[in-house]
C-alpha cells in the first residue's frame, strides 16, 4: 500500500469522526468558547493596563528626574511587546470558535456593528504602531526627543483605550439587549448605523467603561507588585534589589488607588443593569433582565463569591501597606495604618457575614463604604510615609502577600467577566430569542 493511499484512508477516517459528544462531555461549545475568551482577557487586561501606565510613569520620571520611573516604563512596554502575540492568538481562536459554533449571532453582530468594528481595528493598528515605535526607539528618543517619545507612548495608551471602549459597547449591548428602548436586530435595521449607535450607548455602557478602565489599571498593578516581589528574589546586586522593592511599592499604591473606586462604580453598574430590564420581555426567560439572573438567579452565587474576593483584596491590601511601612526609618505611619486596616477588615467581614442586612437592608453597603474609607485612610498615610522609605530589604511575608494579592485580583477580574456573560444566558443577545447560547444554523440571507 502506498503512502498516498494510507494518507487518504486516514483523512477519510478523520472526516467520519463526530466530536460533538466529546465536546459536550467536557463542557460543550460554551465552555471552550468562554475558556478561550477568558485566557484572552487575562492577557488583554495586562496589555491595556501597562499601555496606559507606561507613558504616565515615564512622564512622571521626566518631571521628577527619577531614572527608576523610566526603567519601569521600559519594562512594562517590553512585557507588552513580548506577550502581545499570546493574547492576539487567543483572540483569533475566539473569533474562529464564534464563527464556527455561533454563525448566526456572529454574522448579525458583525453586520450590525460593522463600522464600529472597523474603527476598533484601526485603533488597534494605531496602538500597535505607537507601541512598537515607542519601544524600539527608546534608546535614542528617550534621550534626544523625550517629549516626542512620551507622545508615542500616550498614543499607544489612547488608541488601545478607544478599542476597549468600542468592544465594551458591543459587549454591554449583548448583556442588556440594548436597553428597554433599543430596537432588536432585524433584517430591516441590521445595517443601520443609527440603530447600532443606539445599541453601543446602552444603559450599561458608561458604567462598564469606567469599571473596565479602573480594573485594567488596578489588577495589572497588583501583578506588577507581584513581579517586583518575584524579581527581588532573583536580583543579584543591591541596586536591583532596591529597584524591585521600590517597584512593589509602586504597584501596591497604584493597585489600591484604583481598587477603592471599584465597589463604587460596581454599585452604579448593577443599578444600570437593573434600569436596563426589558419593558416588554420577548419570552419568560427574559423577565427581570440580566439583573434578576445576576442577583437572584443562577449566577447569584458568583456575585457572592466575587464579593468575598473583593473584601479579601481590601484586607490583603491593608496588610501589605502595614508591613510595607516598615521601610520608614522611624516606622512612621504604622500605628494609624494598623488602626485603619483593622476597621477595614471588621467592616469588610461584616459585609459578607450572615448579619450583613442587620439592622437594616442596606447595612452591607454601609459596611463596604466604611471599608473603602478606612482603606483610604491607610492609603494616604502610606503615601505620606513613602517619601522617606528605604528600599532594598522587604520581608518574606510582605512578598508573599503581594503575590497572593495578584492571584486574587486576577481571579476577581476573570470572575467578573464570567459572571457578566452568564447573566444574559440563555441569550447571547439579551431579550432576542433568535440569538441563544444553543447551537444555531447559519443565517439565511440576513444582512444582505
Amino acid at each position: 500500500m502506498s503512502v498516498g493511499t494510507i494518507s487518504l484512508t486516514g483523512l477519510n477516517l478523520l472526516a467520519q469522526i463526530d466530536l460533538s459528544d466529546a465536546l459536550e462531555a467536557v463542557g460543550g461549545n460554551r465552555f471552550f468558547t468562554g475558556f478561550t475568551m477568558i485566557v484572552h482577557i487575562f492577557w488583554a487586561e495586562l496589555f491595556v493596563g501597562f499601555a496606559l501606565a507606561a507613558p504616565v510613569l515615564q512622564a512622571w520620571g521626566a518631571r521628577t528626574g527619577s531614572p527608576r520611573m523610566d526603567r519601569l516604563a521600559h519594562s512594562l512596554t517590553r512585557f507588552n511587546v513580548l506577550t502581545f502575540s499570546v493574547g492576539a492568538t487567543f483572540a483569533v481562536l475566539f473569533l474562529v470558535l464564534l464563527v464556527g459554533l455561533y454563525p448566526q449571532v456572529t454574522a448579525s453582530l458583525f453586520t450590525h456593528f460593522f463600522y464600529f468594528i472597523v474603527i476598533a481595528m484601526l485603533s488597534m493598528g494605531l496602538a500597535l504602531w505607537g507601541m512598537y515605535t515607542y519601544y524600539y526607539k527608546w534608546d535614542r528618543y528617550s534621550v534626544l526627543y523625550k517629549g516626542r517619545h512620551i507622545a508615542f507612548g500616550f498614543s499607544m495608551g489612547f488608541f488601545i483605550w478607544i478599542w476597549m471602549v468600542i468592544m465594551t459597547g458591543m459587549d454591554t449591548f449583548m448583556v442588556t439587549g440594548g436597553g428597554a428602548e433599543t430596537l432588536p436586530i432585524t433584517q430591516d435595521n441590521i445595517a443601520s448605523f443609527g440603530v447600532a449607535l443606539q445599541g453601543i450607548f446602552n444603559p450599561l455602557f458608561t458604567e462598564m467603561v469606567l469599571h473596565r478602565t479602573f480594573a485594567n489599571l488596578s489588577w495589572p498593578a497588583f501583578a506588577l507588585a507581584a513581579w517586583g516581589a518575584f524579581m527581588y528574589i532573583r536580583a543579584k546586586t543591591q541596586a536591583d534589589k532596591s529597584f524591585y522593592d521600590w517597584t512593589t511599592s509602586v504597584g501596591l499604591t497604584w493597585g489600591v488607588g484604583f481598587l477603592m473606586l471599584q465597589p463604587i462604580v460596581g454599585y452604579a453598574l448593577v443599578y444600570a443593569l437593573k434600569v436596563s430590564q426589558p419593558e416588554d420581555p420577548a419570552t419568560a426567560a427574559a423577565v427581570g433582565g440580566a439583573f434578576e439572573r445576576l442577583t437572584q438567579g443562577a449566577t447569584s452565587n458568583l456575585l457572592v463569591i466575587n464579593l468575598v474576593l473583593v473584601v479579601a483584596l481590601f484586607i490583603l491590601s491593608n496588610v501589605a501597606m502595614f508591613i510595607g511601612a516598615e521601610r520608614h526609618p522611624e516606622g512612621g505611619g504604622r500605628v494609624p495604618i494598623r488602626f485603619f486596616a483593622l476597621v477595614a477588615a471588621v467592616a469588610g467581614l461584616y459585609s459578607i457575614s450572615p448579619l450583613a442586612n442587620f439592622p437594616f437592608f442596606h447595612m452591607r453597603y454601609v459596611m463596604m463604604l466604611i471599608m473603602i474609607l478606612a482603606t483610604l485612610g491607610a492609603f494616604v498615610t502610606y503615601m505620606r510615609g513613602r517619601l522617606r522609605f528605604r528600599y532594598g530589604s522587604p520581608g518574606t511575608s510582605y512578598r508573599v502577600i503581594l503575590m497572593t494579592l495578584a492571584v486574587v485580583a486576577a481571579v476577581v477580574a476573570l470572575n467578573m467577566g464570567f459572571m457578566k456573560s452568564n447573566s444574559r444566558v440563555p441569550f447571547t443577545v439579551y431579550n432576542q430569542p433568535d440569538f441563544t447560547v444553543e447551537g444555531q444554523p447559519p443565517p439565511a440571507g440576513l444582512g444582505r
